[in-house]
């Protein structure tokens, strides 16, 4: 539904001229007569990359004014995808070796030489990672109940730290270009969930189990809630710190000005809704929830009745947001307008983009304050910022986060129960994948609520919390039910997440991070240096676990 948008002017006569399009979509080219503008010829294609084409016009009848338009092919377009193929042969080379060297420690007087030689030492131990840590029972507690949850010494849940680091290495590569293909950008608008969409939306899912884990832990060696509320305030403002002062401004450009910085961002908004989450579930915890010891009316659901206050508080909270989004008047825009404004729509509403979400940043934040270049502007050619981590989002972003609060909780109340905890995980994802087919009508657009990553709807977060569920309930059982995989090199990232992800925007100008290219145009030069960067930072979390550092907050 976008305006067609001037291409090109044909000089009369058997002239021609060269202009550029793009690939990422399918695109309609439209064909007018200089006299009056009368639609001549219209044609469909789907170009490829560095393909060179010729657009043929042929005038049929000089009365009728009828004319032929013919797509030429003159070169066929490059496989742009060679380059990932390559990438992906080689880094399953690596792991070939890496298993085979597994093979081979396992073989004694092998395993002994290299220990002896490398002086190697165990260095998994339960250590607080941040954004909630999921440490779990000391195995040689007298606590039956505790001894249930690992049959062996394996004192911590690495498919927490697993699932954290893997949405952290994609979020990584994605932000530093993921080779410049089209499908690992954000989507413009409504529609597809590429391949960024889900990195970010898991990692608040995951900080969510990791927030009921943790807080699980605290209360019971003891402390008090005042003391865990000051904690949590503590983590929640140098968060949010972190993303106003060192994140956002590009010191590159030159010294941090005040007038133009921008307030939201991806920290600001994990350190708000961390801070929601977890005093949500500090203010509501009960003593002898997780034990078993407190009866409630359905066993079935002792994971979730005991907690009614806190679904009665997100209810409320989707209520705000549903009446906000949908009822709030937004000057020259149609109440309850979703669109990208701009050209879509047919350009009837270009200054309404994101409509009460966009309406409310601009209102509270400033213009100055927001991101001005959102995904929506390359498309649509938006004229108005647009914060995709804005303050209405972030309603959606808690009910994300309790959700994985949530499946933290069933983590608790089933522990060494593995059949009952990957069976409600599997259920509670099927759930949220039924909800998001109603909500969307299963269209990209015809539904009720299009699931929409910068609005960050509600179709958003049910189908996110879906994908969330599945993946985190084959990683729980490969991970540590049936221990065929150790979770790395992604478990290594997981336990320092938040220095990784600081460190990889901090130095993402820098050698050995970023180098000039020979070629800016090529995939192939761009993929080695994204995933060059981006395996860096695993070696460096890999090194980091290996000396035992790791960065709290």
């Amino acid at each position: 539904q976008c305006l067609y948008q001037l291409l090109a002017f044909v000089p009369p006569g058997n002239g021609s001229l060269a202009v550029a399009v793009d690939t990422q979509h399918p695109l309609a080219l439209q064909l007018n007569g200089s006299a009056g503008g009368a639609e001549l010829c219209k044609i469909q294609y789907h170009f490829g990359e560095f393909g060179n084409y010729s657009l043929v016009v042929k005038t049929l009848s000089t009365s009728t004014n009828t004319v032929s338009c013919d797509l030429v092919i003159n070169e066929d377009p490059v496989n742009s995808y060679l380059p990932i193929l390559f990438a992906f042969l080689v880094y399953v080379g690596i792991l070939a070796i890496l298993i085979a060297g597994r093979l081979f420690m396992k073989i004694d007087p092998v395993r002994n030489w290299v220990c002896k030689k490398l002086n190697l030492r165990e260095s998994d131990r339960p250590i607080n990672s941040d954004l909630g840590s999921p440490n779990t029972p000391d195995s040689v507690s007298s606590d039956p109940t505790q001894r249930l949850w690992s049959t062996a010494p394996r004192q911590r849940l690495r498919s927490l730290d697993t699932f954290r680091g893997l949405s952290l290495i994609i979020m990584v590569f994605v932000n530093y270009g993921g080779g410049k293909y089209w499908f690992f950008k954000h989507e413009s608008w409504n529609g597809k969930l590429h391949f960024p969409s889900a990195p970010f939306s898991r990692f608040v899912f995951i900080m969510g189990t990791s927030i009921s884990l943790s807080l699980s832990s605290i209360l019971k060696r003891g402390s008090s809630k005042w003391k865990v509320l000051w904690k949590i305030l503590w983590r929640s403002f140098l968060l949010i710190l972190l993303g106003i002062i060192v994140m956002n401004p590009n010191y590159c450009l030159g010294p941090l000005s005040w007038d133009s910085l921008r307030i939201p961002g991806v920290l600001q908004r994990l350190g708000f809704t961390y801070l929601v989450v977890a005093a949500l579930e500090l203010l509501f915890a009960r003593a002898g929830t997780e034990s078993g010891t407190l009866e409630t009316p359905c066993p079935a659901l002792q994971d979730i009745l005991p907690y009614w206050p806190q679904w009665i508080f997100i209810l409320m909270l989707e209520v705000i947001w549903l009446c906000l989004t949908f009822l709030l008047p937004v000057p020259g825009c149609p109440r309850g307008y979703l669109g990208p404004g701009g050209i879509g729509d047919f350009g009837k509403y270009p200054n309404c983009t994101g409509g009460a979400a966009g309406y409310i940043d601009r209102l509270v934040l400033g213009e100055k304050h927001m991101y001005q270049h959102p995904s929506s502007n390359v498309i649509y050619q938006t004229t108005m910022p647009y914060d995709p981590e804005g303050i209405l989002g972030t309603i959606n972003t808690i009910f994300l986060a309790f959700l994985g609060l949530q499946a933290g909780k069933i983590l608790l109340f089933y522990r060494g129960k593995h059949k009952q905890i990957v069976s409600r995980f599997f259920i509670w994802g099927i759930v949220m994948g039924i909800i998001s087919a109603i909500l969307t009508k299963c269209s990209k657009e015809e539904g009720f609520i299009p699931i929409n990553k910068n609005l960050w709807s509600v179709s958003y977060v049910t189908t996110m919390s879906c994908f969330a569920f599945i993946l985190l309930l084959l990683i729980y059982y490969l991970v540590d039910v049936k221990r065929l995989w150790s979770g790395a090199p992604f478990f290594y990232p997981g336990m320092n997440s938040i220095l990784v992800y600081i460190g990889h925007k901090v130095f993402e100008n820098y050698f050995p991070f970023k180098w000039k290219m020979q070629d800016s145009q090529s995939h192939a030069e761009h993929l080695i240096q994204n995933l060059t960067a981006t395996t860096l930072w695993v070696i460096i979390s890999y090194i980091l676990y290996r000396k035992k550092i790791f960065w709290k907050i």
